[in-house]
């Protein structure tokens, strides 16, 4: 991941304070609102990490194939997480 875990609970709690200063949201119970905004957050910047960990499980099974056949780790690595990237419809 790109951002440290603290950073990312920053963003939440800056981006739930300017929702809520700016009237945009309403809410009884800001911190529970922090915590459901910095899970979201998480989970969304660690599709990356999970793709790429799928891409190198899939190229670990293929890799004796592609030795054979000589294909770059690096170029393989790219098409296959760009085939998975719009198999999960993910905008990285």
């Amino acid at each position: 991941m790109i951002f440290s875990r603290d950073y990312i609970g920053y963003l939440a709690r800056r981006t739930v304070k300017h929702l809520i200063d700016a009237k945009m949201i309403t809410t009884s119970a800001p911190k529970l609102t922090e915590e459901r905004v910095n899970a979201a957050l998480l989970e969304e910047l660690s599709l990356e990490d999970r793709i790429n960990e799928e891409v190198r499980v899939i190229l670990d099974a293929y890799s004796e194939e592609m030795r054979k056949s000589g294909a770059q780790y690096a170029e393989m690595f790219k098409r296959v997480k760009n085939e998975l990237t719009r198999k999960y419809k993910a905008v990285l």
